[in-house]
């Protein structure tokens, strides 16, 4: 086997004892082309060099020999973006943006439930960032997010695989429907604890409970903070894992008011966990690739008050689905003085079939119509308040007008949340209906994706105020 015919990834030249390795293409096909003797698996090109394809076993070796393709924990920099590729090959457009802003990338970031609806795993997720790095060349530190998780059994996986950050995520064990009138009793310790005082959080800001609050705040949070608790001590206590820890309570219909985040936050300090990043729900609706819904001064005066709770005990906030929420991005910036952690995922989804929509219209105008055939299936794994009368017919716009979908709300979270029914569907023969199709003009139109990734969440990163290096 000749790899002479191959095109050379040049940023992917690199040495290990003074053997060679190097990514290279043919066609659709990429491989590694290494000396021999490294143990990459492979075949022989004849002159003591192997060809080697982009499978898990490489991935792992490379990982091994070249410590820039594996994830390091990243939460602890003052500014951290998470990237939930969905496809795996968004990867290369965002190690354009983030070679020139100061803010260090989550590259891999999925949950259990994107790996279910696209069938991947996280193996897989992990190697194609691997390989996108190795090819890339990019040398800056970069994580991988276990996101969303809620057992055991998930973290475990997640950690065993080498990812270095965990978001679990506290939902099943946060009480809904809880007031201050159907609360039940206070605990003693907690009224010893909280009530009659004033707690100073710096900043000219102060938190102080009355009983009904504490008692309504202990049971909406004291099951979830004992599983991060229990968790934590788990897996993170020890050091075992080289992984940050991110708490999540923000999957719920209630916001989390600076003095439920207080709780937490104190709960799980004075609990001896050690984490990151902490997650709250906020005020108003972050729907999913949308901008933010909601009354914006309210936002304005509740974020200040939440980034001072961080700063106070010394973690980071977390902005979840934070695709496209232009209009607080300058506001959240503000008041955590740049220091954040926000995580997209489908609006780089919704960037390749924006892409798609441009390329191929036909295909375009199939995926659509199929979406919506299968919309409310998909709702049942999303929230969100698509309107689908406020999206026009396809079979009534011209070609050219087609990208143009992508600025309409509700055709955004038509496209967005009915991404894992679309690669999954197949025709009556086993074959995929949409996927290959879509991947093939994906890898054919590289570039054009790789720009789009790079205007959209570079958008994201200027309005936050990130600088660039």
């Amino acid at each position: 086997m000749n790899y002479q015919n191959y095109i050379v990834f040049d940023k992917s030249v690199n040495k290990t004892d003074g053997h060679d390795v190097f990514m290279a293409r043919s066609g659709a096909e990429t491989v590694i082309v290494a000396d021999d003797g490294l143990g990459f698996t492979g075949k022989s090109a004849g002159d003591g060099k192997v060809i080697a394809p982009l499978c898990h076993e490489n991935a792992v070796l490379l990982r091994r020999l070249f410590p820039f393709t594996a994830p390091s924990p990243v939460l602890r920099k003052e500014r951290s973006f998470g990237l939930g590729d969905r496809l795996g090959i968004a990867t290369f457009g965002h190690i354009q943006l983030f070679e020139r802003y100061d803010a260090y990338p989550v590259f891999a970031q999925q949950s259990i439930r994107e790996l279910t609806l696209t069938n991947r795993t996280y193996e897989d997720v992990l190697d194609a960032v691997t390989f996108a790095v190795f090819r890339e060349g990019f040398k800056k530190p970069w994580g991988a997010d276990g996101d969303h998780l809620k057992t055991v059994k998930d973290v475990e996986y997640a950690l065993s695989l080498g990812f270095t950050m965990i978001t679990l995520d506290c939902s099943e064990h946060i009480k809904s429907g809880v007031t201050v009138q159907n609360a039940p009793p206070l605990p003693p310790a907690y009224a010893q604890k909280y009530l009659g005082k004033s707690f100073d959080i710096g900043e000219g800001e102060s938190i102080r409970f009355d009983e009904g609050e504490l008692r309504q705040t202990v049971a909406i949070y004291g099951e979830a903070i004992a599983f991060a608790v229990d968790m934590y001590n788990r897996f993170l206590k020890d050091g075992k894992y080289a992984a940050d820890f991110e708490i999540s309570i923000d999957e719920t219909n209630e916001p989390t008011t600076p003095l439920q985040h207080y709780f937490v936050a104190r709960e799980l300090t004075d609990g001896g966990v050690k984490f990151a990043t902490l997650a709250p729900r906020f005020c108003g609706e972050f729907q999913k690739g949308i901008d933010y819904v909601g009354d914006l001064a309210q936002f304005d005066k509740e974020i200040k008050i939440h980034s001072s709770l961080t700063r106070h005990f010394g973690y980071k906030l977390s902005i979840h689905s934070g695709s496209d929420k232009f209009s607080v991005f300058p506001s959240i910036g503000r008041e955590t003085r740049g220091v954040f952690h926000v995580k997209t995922a489908g609006t780089n989804w919704l960037e390749a079939m924006r892409a798609v929509a441009v390329a191929d219209p036909a295909l375009y105008r199939a995926v659509h119509r199929y979406a919506l055939s299968v919309f409310k299936e998909a709702t049942a794994y999303y929230h969100v308040t698509t309107n689908l009368a406020n999206i026009p017919d396809v079979g009534q716009l011209k070609d050219d007008a087609l990208p143009a979908l992508f600025d309409n709300n509700d055709a955004r979270q038509l496209i967005h949340i009915t991404y894992g029914l679309i690669l999954t569907k197949k025709n009556a023969d086993g074959t995929f209906t949409f996927k290959d199709a879509l991947y093939n003009l994906w890898r054919d139109r590289e570039s054009v994706y790789n720009d789009a990734l790079v205007r959209h969440i570079g958008k994201h990163l200027d309005l936050l105020g990130v600088k660039q290096i």
